[in-house]
């Protein structure tokens, strides 16, 4: 695969803001991402639970397929979602985004972060460390959610990390998933009514006023 893809949802023909879906991964895999990759395949069922509140207030719903599966030092991933940020201006024009990330797609999110368009992040079960940047979130608003009985990725890092972009984000928060796992699939409609709610609050924080 030369380069990324893009999967749209019924998007309205002049949105006046984007959501971004960027799916997870591995953190080493040089496979092309395809049909096949239940990563990808979570993150589709994701965008069309979130599309329709998204289409009711202007937005689009655009989701991301990376060229390859892994995290790899970040450098492909991320340039795959600067790549789509691109489209979207190309497409759309000057619009706000807000980027959604399930796990390693909440990872690229927060380095693409500092992308002009992007007004927010929205990380779900995110995969997130002391090594990821918080100044991208600088002005921007940051809502993740997180379960305790996630295995794959870290509660208390995630914690930390929120801690962390208070300092430079014009709001953040972590809403605690209590006894939920990593793959969003036990608790699937509390997860998607949880991403619904907060692409929706960062959207109402900045598209108003735009």
């Amino acid at each position: 695969m030369s380069e990324p893809t893009l999967s749209t949802y019924d998007a309205p023909e002049h949105p006046r803001a984007m959501v971004l879906v960027l799916h997870g991964g591995k953190p080493r895999s040089r496979q092309s991402v395809d049909g096949r990759s239940a990563s990808w395949r979570r993150a589709s069922w994701l965008a069309r639970e979130v599309a329709p509140r998204a289409h009711e207030v202007g937005a689009g719903v655009w989701l991301v397929r990376y060229r390859r599966r892994g995290w790899n030092g970040g450098a492909d991933a991320v340039a795959d979602a600067r790549w789509a940020l691109d489209r979207v201006r190309a497409v759309h024009g000057d619009v706000p985004v807000v980027l959604l990330g399930h796990s390693m797609g909440a990872r690229v999110a927060v380095h693409a972060a500092d992308d002009p368009s992007v007004v927010g992040v929205v990380g779900l079960a995110p995969w997130w460390s002391a090594e990821d940047p918080v100044a991208t979130l600088a002005g921007r608003t940051l809502r993740a959610a997180h379960g305790r009985r996630d295995r794959i990725t870290s509660f208390r890092e995630t914690s930390r990390y929120v801690e962390r972009a208070r300092s430079v984000a014009d709001s953040a928060e972590l809403r605690d998933m209590g006894a939920l796992g990593h793959y969003m699939l036990s608790g699937s409609g509390r997860w998607h009514d949880v991403a619904t709610a907060s692409v929706l609050e960062v959207l109402d924080a900045h598209v108003a006023s735009r």
